[in-house]
């Protein structure tokens, strides 16, 4: 018992082999619109239980640990179910012919499926049961990873470019389009979107202990989402090298080849540990980055955590091409209109390039008791301000260190910031 509660000690759970049912239930708690169905532990399938069948179903799934993908995105204009694995395993052909047979009707089902062998094969099977069972059944594959330019026979890796073929298909599918023009849809953004990623440390699995595939200043690159090896192991990089090498990755793949000039529309992906300052550092960076460097037209950008890799400290980078014209217009919309999906964002991805507001007058001048300028500051006061403030400044890292006793261990560098901060 010790033992295993100590390799659980990573992780904020009460037993490795219940944890995807007990987050599903979780999820279905705070999600009223959301069902299950109830065939625990072997059948984890949550559905809309809203979904109108004379319109196409769109059904995506795959191992647990991904989250919110896919659970989180099922509601109206996203999913219709979503059919979960355990942790980074494919869930079985049986789950996921209940998923079709309980969501499936007579518009018929569009399956969407990350390139990974187990998916393809047990959604594939479940595709086929459905189909001589009457019900119409198409599947499109997403493998949008960049990493390898030669991949070898399991092909591209799928990653968080799914999840912008779902917004499409779910609108296409939500508008009420045959299934022939969803199924056309969601190829499209299949073959429009590219993906790479990166990480500082890669996720532990619930129950084992941490990986330490990556040591201290070190980072990899072209990762996958169950944390398969990358291209490229280097050290560690900032956010702006980083971003620029990544992107121009993405570029100058064969499988994307970007252009100067064009449409594009970007998802930075948190993979799981990044925390929200670094993601946003990583927007500024990839936005700056593709306007000035590749002259692109950014249209929407996304941040968050889309398909994560448990609690990998990381990001991937999605780029989605835009088609000039109208063409590009429709998938945009498609993009935009709003959803019932709890994963998906519920502001707007548009860009915003307002300048900032100027600091009201007066903030930086300062007040007198009479309202003027402050008095002078004597030659005696002065040399004990320095004084001090040169004090709190060689005391940095001695106050840092008190201060990790009980705190966070940054008060040494705050003061030395004010103490560094006067004037010459």
């Amino acid at each position: 018992r010790p033992a295993k509660q100590a390799s659980m000690a990573t992780k904020i759970i009460n037993a490795p082999e219940d944890l995807v049912q007990q987050s599903i239930n979780g999820l279905l708690i705070r999600n009223p619109h959301l069902a299950r169905l109830d065939g625990y532990p072997d059948i984890k399938v949550v559905f809309d239980k809203h979904h109108d069948k004379s319109k196409v179903a769109i059904i995506s799934g795959g191992g647990s640990g991904h989250e919110p993908a896919h659970a989180g995105y099922v509601g109206q204009g996203m999913l219709t179910a979503a059919v979960c694995g355990e942790v980074f395993a494919s869930p079985s052909a049986e789950a996921v012919l209940a998923a079709i047979l309980t969501v499936g009707g007579p518009a018929g089902v569009l399956l969407i499926v990350k390139n990974y062998t187990g998916d393809r094969l047990h959604f594939g099977i479940a595709a086929e049961r459905a189909k001589a069972a009457g019900i119409p059944v198409e599947m499109v594959v997403v493998g949008e990873d960049v990493a390898i330019d030669t991949p070898g026979l399991a092909g591209r890796r799928g990653l968080a470019g799914t999840v912008l073929v779902h917004k499409v298909a779910g609108a296409a599918a939500a508008s009420g389009a045959p299934l022939s023009e969803v199924v056309a849809a969601a190829q499209q953004a299949a073959g429009a979107v590219a993906t790479a990623g990166c990480a500082l440390r890669v996720c532990t699995l619930p129950g084992k202990v941490p990986s330490h595939r990556l040591g201290d200043g070190e980072m990899e690159l072209g990762l996958g989402i169950h944390g398969e090896p990358g291209h490229t192991r280097c050290a560690a990089l900032g956010a702006a090298p980083l971003v620029a090498r990544m992107l121009d990755h993405i570029a100058a793949s064969r499988f994307f080849g970007l252009q100067g000039g064009e449409r594009l529309a970007l998802l930075v992906n948190n993979l799981g540990a990044t925390t929200p300052l670094e993601v946003e550092c990583v927007v500024r960076e990839a936005v700056a980055h593709l306007q000035s460097h590749h002259k692109a037209v950014v249209e929407r950008v996304w941040a968050g955590p889309f398909m994560t890799s448990l609690d990998m400290a990381g990001v991937s980078l999605t780029l989605m091409r835009l088609a000039p014209g109208a063409g590009g217009d429709k998938v945009l919309a498609a993009l935009d209109v709003a959803v019932g999906a709890p994963g998906w964002p519920h502001t707007p991805a548009t860009l915003s390039q307002e300048p900032p507001v100027p600091v009201p007058a007066g903030v930086h001048e300062g007040v007198g008791a009479e309202g003027g300028a402050p008095s002078g500051c004597g030659p005696l006061s002065e040399a004990a301000l320095r004084a001090a403030a040169e004090a709190l400044v060689a005391a940095a890292q001695q106050l840092n260190e008190l201060d990790a006793k009980v705190g966070d261990g940054d008060c040494g560098d705050t003061v030395a910031h004010g103490g560094g901060a006067l004037p010459c």
